[in-house]
């Protein structure tokens, strides 16, 4: 990869979009080689910087099938499902923690049973 230009942060010339940028309008890189650089600069710390692509050259987003679908479902599915109860958390597991927080503290674990009334009155 050669030189590639870089641009100062919202003073891109029109026809270059990041990735995001192409995904929002439906499109996606396509195997396009990086066209050009935006830096943002910071105080303290070294300029943020993000990769252009170029728009003619990218492709439309590929349609999802249903094996996509299914695959997607099972990977969500694993990640939701503590290693420790194999239950369904109902939300996806930290990887700091690596099971469900019922696991994690079991001390804090609400039991099972009817709703405790608190001593308030209606």
């Amino acid at each position: 990869m050669g030189a590639l230009p870089v641009y100062r942060w919202r003073l891109a010339p029109d026809g270059y979009a990041t990735r995001r940028q192409l995904r929002a309008a439906g499109l996606r890189p396509g195997g396009q080689e990086v066209a050009a650089q935006l830096e943002r600069p910071r105080r303290r710390r070294g300029p943020l910087v993000a990769y252009l692509y170029r728009v003619d050259r990218a492709k439309p987003v590929r349609p999802m099938t249903p094996a996509r679908w299914a695959a997607l479902a099972k990977a969500n599915a694993a990640r939701r499902t503590c290693p420790e109860c194999r239950r369904d958390a109902g939300y996806v597991i930290p990887p700091s923690l690596g099971m469900c927080s019922a696991c994690a503290f079991p001390d804090n674990a609400v039991p099972a049973g009817p709703p405790v009334a608190h001593g308030l009155r209606a």
